[in-house]
């Protein structure tokens, strides 16, 4: 069933959030991500996290743009990294790297498989075998925040979702401070999640990540992909806007404004946007649901 759309009862408590980068491979793609950035940062996210490619593709577009989020804005960055196809070795030097830069926040992944979504996992004979000894070994080198993946329907490589919870508590044990769902769009998923993880005894905060909608056809390839659920109802509010982008953006606005406000109204306090590089539709949601940024301050000149 589809949420209903209203005023959220907690408006007048501002939930904390964080947004997602990738990092860019084109001059004109990187215009396009610091025009997001710094639209984004005036809501004063908690943190931000950039991205890093299979196999560590994208390792120095990754240091970079984390690098001049450092030195030229008031944002807390958060350095994605991944064990694929990498020795402990190059995995710490990259993890020393960050700290030198400034970075004290590390967003600790096993990665998709080398061969792509689908493909058996086989990890580097010299490298961190999985998510949980990544953690360990970045608690080695430096105190870092660090954050975690988890999945409200389980990863799609696990045998089931107390196997992935069961994973999900290897991470705490071994350092994990935080972790960041993957998208879902039925909220009683996270919720019956949460029930599932805190009852495991963990007790680090589970940010909800939120997909607003770009694309519903590719967004839906994507969850696929990963194994999450695309709601019938979803694809009904969608249905017919293939080559009606005005129309899908504002549908996408509302459908991810609802999902919000009724997290909000459950009692999440922490949200986690995925933005895909782009700021108008993760801005408009924001505004839709309270986040705004702070009034600028009006000098007036004595006269």
């Amino acid at each position: 069933m589809a949420l209903s759309y209203r005023p959220s009862r907690h408006s007048a408590r501002r939930p904390a959030i964080s947004f997602e980068f990738f990092p860019p491979k084109t001059a004109e793609m990187e215009a396009a991500l610091w025009e997001a950035v710094h639209r984004l940062e005036t809501l004063k996210p908690n943190f931000v996290s950039v991205t890093y490619g299979a196999g560590g593709s994208t390792r120095e577009r990754t240091h970079a743009t984390v690098k001049r989020m450092v030195e030229e804005t008031g944002l807390r960055p958060a350095a994605h990294l991944t064990c694929v196809s990498a020795s402990k070795a190059e995995v710490n030097e990259v993890i020393q790297s960050y700290w030198d830069a400034g970075v004290r926040h590390i967003v600790a992944l096993r990665g998709d498989p080398a061969g792509g979504l689908g493909t058996a996992y086989v990890p580097h004979p010299d490298g961190y075998h999985q998510t949980s000894d990544l953690v360990a070994g970045i608690r080695q080198i430096g105190d870092f925040e660090i954050t975690v993946s988890a999945y409200p329907e389980k990863h799609p490589e696990a045998a089931s979702l107390d196997a992935d919870i069961d994973a999900l508590k290897m991470k705490v044990d071994a350092g994990a401070t935080r972790a960041i769902t993957q998208f879902f769009f039925d909220n009683d998923l996270y919720f019956r999640f949460l029930d599932k993880v805190r009852a495991r005894g963990i007790t680090i905060p589970i940010l909800p990540g939120i997909v607003p909608v770009q694309n519903f056809k590719q967004t839906a390839n994507f969850a696929r992909k990963t194994g999450a659920s695309v709601p019938e109802w979803l694809a009904d509010r969608f249905e017919g806007l293939e080559d009606d982008v005005a129309t899908r953006r504002l549908v996408a606005a509302a459908v991810c404004a609802e999902q919000v406000l009724d997290l909000i109204d459950r009692g999440c306090t922490d949200l986690h946007f995925y933005t895909m590089n782009k700021a108008d539709l993760v801005y408009a949601i924001c505004h839709l649901v309270g986040i705004k940024p702070a009034p600028a301050a009006v000098a007036v000149a004595a006269e």
